[in-house]
């Protein structure tokens, strides 16, 4: 029986058959075997592809030989369109040579006219084949998207490295440059270079943190915060056509949720909207609040001048698998969906013809953050020649650091690594302080200062952590030293300060 395993739904069969009759007897056959199926007939080459180009099949059942057309010519225009649609031969003139030359040809079966009972098995068997095909080939392909997104990830995760270490300088410098220079142009100089190594740390740390996903599964996340590492992605995705207005109404505004999910979202949303206006547009992403009948929430609006959605798309927009996209798989909005939900939100979307979509967000509302205060920059006092070894295996780091801290009053021993540094202590002595990298090789900090203790070293140490990744994960807490602990990326001021509080000086 054709019926039995999985349900196949209604079928959309195209019937290649100049005769009327013999076409009405195969309908005939297929629905008194319980088959639910819709057909249409042609039987000429242009017809065929006029009907292909605005109507996908599920089979294709051809007559073998018609005047002026023939099955072959039918089967070679539906795998020029259609390549994936099962098609069978069903042919009064077919012979056991003509058969196999059909299978070659590619045909997934045949029938004889006159032995038609096979017919509505045979349909079932090809279209739960190609189905099945079809599935075994999308799997392929996310299986592979899978692998080139790992291996995205390791490639950021290690241009994300380099890139700190080159901008780093563009952080440190320019502090260097105002306490040395009183001309206002030479300090706007550095405060450009200072808010573009800003910028550029900024946008290498939410390409890293959306690759790797956030390590929290929940936490406080400021919209204006969450709009600027948005905007800075997209910005390379964004044609010049199109003009991107990001706007949060409150800058305290915040949710409570996992920042790269939601972050996943926004992008998400926002490069659909992209792909949807490629004659250019304007897309705009709106957070505010509003008032609901649960209250005030908190509203995001992601808007575009695109091409928009009919009602059939809209109804169907978040069903799984469904796409509009050649490439597409008819999984992201399916994620946005459940990531909102998952966050107590909902999401809603307008769209019309020629004139755009807007997708509405609305999540709870978590408490305002709180408005920063704003002053001058306290003064650091200067060192009086303090002793400080500083260990770090980036050479422009440690030489930035060393030079820094040179001209603040303090004497110097840079090493490379953990070894260099033991030499340095064998040679020279102890230092007044101890400023190490969490990364350093040969030795890790915890092992370094944990022979610094054993040999008599009682100063403090100040550890430059990356990331949350603590220098101590080990357990390896040297036991009598005082630690500080300095996140990178470095801003020298706070380096100046830290150091000062760790010599009491400050």
């Amino acid at each position: 029986m054709p019926n039995k395993g999985t349900p196949l739904g209604p079928l959309r069969i195209l019937l290649v058959e100049d005769s009327a009759e013999d076409a009405e007897l195969l309908c005939d056959q297929m629905l008194e075997a319980g088959l639910e199926c819709s057909f249409e007939r042609v039987d000429s080459d242009a017809e065929m592809r006029a009907l292909l180009a605005r109507w996908a099949p599920d089979i294709v059942l051809s007559d073998l030989s018609m005047p002026g057309f023939s099955g072959y010519q039918a089967l070679r225009i539906l795998r020029e369109t259609h390549p994936q649609v099962p098609f069978i031969f069903v042919s009064g003139t077919m012979g056991e040579e003509t058969a196999v030359q059909a299978l070659h040809e590619g045909a997934n079966d045949y029938i004889i006219k006159h032995q038609p009972a096979r017919l509505p098995s045979a349909v079932a068997r090809a279209v739960r084949e190609a189905r099945r095909e079809m599935e075994r080939l999308r799997v392929e392909d996310e299986l592979m998207r899978a692998q080139r997104l790992e291996s995205l990830a390791l490639l950021a995760a290690g241009l994300s490295h380099d890139l700190r270490n080159i901008l780093q300088p563009l952080l440190i410098v320019p502090d260097l440059i105002r306490d040395r220079s009183d001309d206002p142009k030479v300090v706007r100089l550095a405060d450009v270079i200072a808010e573009c190594g800003r910028r550029g740390h900024e946008m290498v740390e939410s390409m890293l943190s959306f690759v790797r996903g956030s390590r929290l599964p929940s936490e406080r996340i400021v919209l204006q915060r969450l709009f600027q590492a948005v905007g800075m992605l997209l910005k390379s995705s964004l044609p010049g056509n199109i003009d991107l207005h990001l706007d949060v109404r409150d800058e305290r505004m915040a949710v409570e949720g996992n920042y790269t999910e939601l972050q996943q979202v926004l992008l998400n949303l926002a490069l659909n909207a992209i792909q949807a206006m490629p004659d250019g547009g304007r897309l705009s992403l709106v957070a505010e609040r509003v008032a609901t009948t649960d209250g005030e929430r908190l509203c995001i609006r992601v808007q575009d001048q695109g091409i928009g959605m009919d009602e059939t798309t809209l109804e169907r927009l978040f069903s799984p698998f469904f796409t509009t996209k050649a490439s597409g798989t008819g999984l992201g909005l399916v994620s946005c969906k459940r990531i909102v939900e998952s966050l107590d939100g909902t999401i809603s979307v307008s769209s019309r013809l020629g004139e755009g979509t807007c997708f509405n967000l609305l999540l709870p509302l978590h408490g305002a953050v709180a408005e920063p205060e704003v002053g001058d920059r306290p003064v650091v006092p200067a060192g009086r020649g303090q002793r400080i070894l500083v260990v770090d295996d980036e050479a422009t780091r440690l030489s930035l650091l060393g030079n820094a801290l040179a001209s603040q009053g303090y004497r110097l021993r840079l090493a490379a690594d953990g070894a260099a540094a033991m030499r340095h202590l064998q040679e020279a002595g102890m230092p007044d302080a101890v400023l190490v990298d969490s990364g350093i090789p040969l030795l890790s900090a915890g092992q370094l200062l944990t022979e610094m203790y054993g040999m008599g070293y009682r100063g403090p140490a100040i550890v430059l952590e990356e990331n949350r990744n603590e220098a101590f994960a080990d357990g390896m807490v040297p036991a009598g030293i005082s630690v500080h602990v300095l996140p990178r990326p470095l801003e020298m001021q706070r380096v100046f300060r830290v150091v000062a509080d760790a010599l009491g000086t400050g």
